[in-house]
């Protein structure tokens, strides 16, 4: 297996190269200006450990999958094309109005506290640039009202005159009939061909996502076309350089429903936050292969902390209703909660509080922490953990990155301590404590509030910035086990080389499994056998563009379920793809009220209340050849030796500890170091607190627990 798989973050851009068995990790600083220079610098450092140049690597690798932040980028910058929309006519101001809510969304916890006070989004489509069409689709999908075609002429070419780079057709109920949609598309098409100069991209709604609800089903619409020009010349320049260095094969693009595909099978909101998702299909495999079933999946980066959920019992829990930046979308995304709290987070002194905050605010990689001397002034978390001696100022990133333990005291000292009156010492302990503390809150909330308890999951602890901060969040909540994966400071790009080619296509349907009212069973099977069908001849199309066999394609259907119309709803993975008999819809009630139950307590269900789908979902999936992690044992010595000692500083202590310092490579499988210790590696750094004690494992991976009181 040769692989080479690039996960780019806010901070850094991470490499993990399979070359036969050999495996290799590095990092490269992120180079928002072009995606592409930190890719290949990344790529450079990976070859250069080989011992083998990058065109000898890219001419014979199978494949090339990428995690790519251009769209999110776009987003921050505001910097896509004019998008027009075409609606039905009578629901122009749907999307300004933004369900009368949209103040709200993508507003942190204590903005959303004063609602009325929220500044509105820069809106990405400008009402001059909404037009509607005479056309008209009811609930079950009758077409009322033809299609106009004169006057979607029109109306396009009023769009046209002011300046639209891009079409959305967004209709009213395309979902349950797409009709009026593609007959737009057509008439769109016969006015401007793709073949000529004057083209212009349309993104037509119900293509993107499938489910109800029009504003969010507009929105994703909006959000693709705004990011599509970016991603297409992005990653069409990205490939031009993998070509120019020798490569030849499709490049795989990461999507954020768990699965990848080429770039002519992605569209461009498949691609928002896809590396912390490729991070948390990672500690899927990792799960299974070191037989833990419940994992609290947690990535700190230079910019943010990502928190997923791997369960035993095997649900997959997606976001119903994501919010990108600012605006709702309905389009399918593996669910995971992301914290402004990494290396890079800006920590300050709020007066009003008497409090030290970190985040959500990020120095990024340019001009990065203060330490970095590039310009960047104001303190993050990577100076406390420098100021408190968990890091190495002569030795930061295998020395790669030339960092100024002066400078990071500079910027704690101003920001924080002269606000404060603290010290040096203790602003840096305020600032470690803090994001400590907002990581464990944040992991609390998410495990809770599904329905599981913190306390019977292992920690999976994985990142830049994860090992040295495990031990504290961990502390925090509660839980004193924690497992650092193999490779964990490139743990997402490794999930990119371990995922399976993968579509996600979904429709909404309102199919009452059981109607309390009439106390009855669903009898007529064939909307759902219908509905199946359909997705799944979707999925296979998909595949079969990208050159796949038809019998290597497997599919599962899941199912979003409730019960009567209460706002719990949970997606089931159905044991059936079609329903032949009532036997086979007991089969789906059983399975239903079992997941209700481990979610939410036994008791909890309430059939009386009648069990409907709302939701079919069906994946389609090729399985792919799995990384092995597995490694031969070295000979050991009975405990390692430590390089040196360094005076580190905690946040539970007010002296300092005499901290003994061991290179990461002098610590082998079976050995056990107890705390206060430092292990150091080129890429991350493992910070083992007083009262807790680390033992490498399998493969490179780590288990960190703490002492028994």
């Amino acid at each position: 297996m040769r692989r080479v798989s690039v996960d780019i973050g806010g901070t850094f851009t991470d490499c993990f190269l399979a070359y036969d068995n050999q495996y290799v990790e590095s990092k490269a600083l992120t180079t928002h200006h072009n995606l592409a220079a930190g890719f290949m610098d990344a790529l450079q450092k990976a070859c250069a450990e080989l011992g083998k140049s990058v065109r000898e690597v890219l001419s014979s690798v199978d494949a090339v999958r990428y995690g790519t932040t251009l769209g999110t980028n776009a987003l921050i910058q505001r910097n896509g094309p004019r998008v027009g929309l075409i609606t039905t006519s009578g629901y122009e101001s749907s999307v300004p109005l933004m369900r009368a809510r949209g103040y709200g969304d993508g507003l942190s916890d204590a903005e959303q506290t004063d609602i009325p006070g929220a500044d509105r989004p820069i809106p990405l489509v400008p009402i001059r640039m909404i037009v509607g069409v005479d056309e008209r689709i009811d609930y079950k999908g009758t077409a009322v009202l033809k299609v106009d075609e004169e006057n979607v002429r029109t109306q396009v070419r009023k769009l046209v005159d002011q300046g639209a780079q891009a079409f959305v057709v967004a209709l009213v109920n395309a979902v349950v009939n797409p009709s009026h949609e593609k007959e737009v598309e057509r008439i769109i098409l016969s006015e401007y061909p793709t073949h000529v100069l004057g083209a212009i991209p349309i993104v037509v709604s119900h293509r993107v996502a499938g489910r109800k609800g029009e504003y969010s089903r507009t929105m994703s619409a909006i959000l693709d076309a705004y990011l599509h020009d970016k991603m297409y010349h992005g990653m069409s320049s990205l490939e031009i350089v993998l070509r120019q260095n020798g490569y030849q094969r499709p490049m795989l693009l990461v999507h954020n429903t768990s699965g990848m595909a080429q770039l002519n099978s992605t569209h461009a909101l498949q691609t928002i936050h896809s590396g912390p998702i490729a991070g948390l299909e990672a500690a899927n495999y990792i799960s299974g292969q070191f037989k833990e079933p419940n994992i609290i999946a947690t990535d700190m980066g230079g910019t943010s902390f990502d928190i997923g959920l791997v369960t035993a019992d095997g649900v997959k829990f997606y976001d119903f209703n994501p919010v990108i930046d600012r605006w709702l979308v309905s389009t399918p995304m593996t669910y995971l909660h992301t914290l402004g709290a990494g290396g890079g987070s800006i920590a300050r002194y709020d007066r009003l509080w008497d409090a030290v905050e970190v985040g959500p605010d990020s120095a990024g990689s340019d001009p990065g922490p203060a330490c970095y001397g590039r310009g960047g002034k104001l303190p993050t978390t990577t100076d406390a953990n420098l100021v408190l001696g968990y890091l190495d100022q002569d030795n930061y990133a295998g020395g790669t990155i030339k960092v100024n333990k002066r400078r990071a005291e500079r910027a704690i000292e101003e920001y924080v301590c002269k606000p404060s009156g603290m010290s040096l010492i203790e602003g840096a302990k305020a600032i470690k404590r803090k994001v400590d503390a907002n990581m464990a809150a944040a992991i609390f909330k998410e495990v809770a509030v599904k329905g599981y308890n913190p306390k019977q999951f292992v920690m999976l602890s994985y990142g830049g910035g994860g090992p040295i901060h495990a031990c504290g969040y961990s502390s925090a909540i509660g839980i004193f086990k924690v497992l650092i994966p193999p490779f964990s400071s490139v743990f997402s790009a490794l999930g990119a080389g371990n995922m399976n080619a993968l579509h996600i296509h979904e429709k909404s349907l309102y199919l009452m499994l059981y109607d309390a009212t009439e106390r009855r069973m669903l009898e007529n099977f064939e909307v759902f056998n219908a509905t199946v069908a359909e997705l799944e001849e979707r999925g296979r199309e998909d595949l079969a563009r990208q050159g796949v066999a038809p019998g290597d394609i497997q599919t599962r259907v899941e199912l979003d379920m409730r019960y009567g119309n209460q706002l719990a709803q949970i997606s089931v993975t159905s044991p059936l793809s079609r329903l032949e008999s009532m036997q086979d819809v007991i089969t789906l009630l059983d399975r239903f009220s079992v997941n209700y139950a481990q979610r939410f307590g036994e008791g909890s269900q309430a059939p009386e209340a009648g069990v409907r789908v709302n939701v079919i979902r069906v994946v389609s999936y090729v399985e792919h050849q799995r990384l092995s992690l597995e490694r031969s044992v070295k000979q050991i010595p009975d405990q390692p030796v430590a390089r040196t000692h360094r005076e580190c500083w905690f946040p539970q202590f007010t002296e300092s500890y005499s901290t003994a310092v061991y290179d990461y490579e002098a610590v082998h499988e079976g050995m056990t170091v107890r705390g206060p210790a430092l292990i150091e590696s080129p890429r991350t750094t493992y910070l083992i607190e007083p009262g807790w004690s680390l033992t490498m494992g399998l493969s490179g991976s780590a288990w960190m627990t703490k002492d028994e009181v």
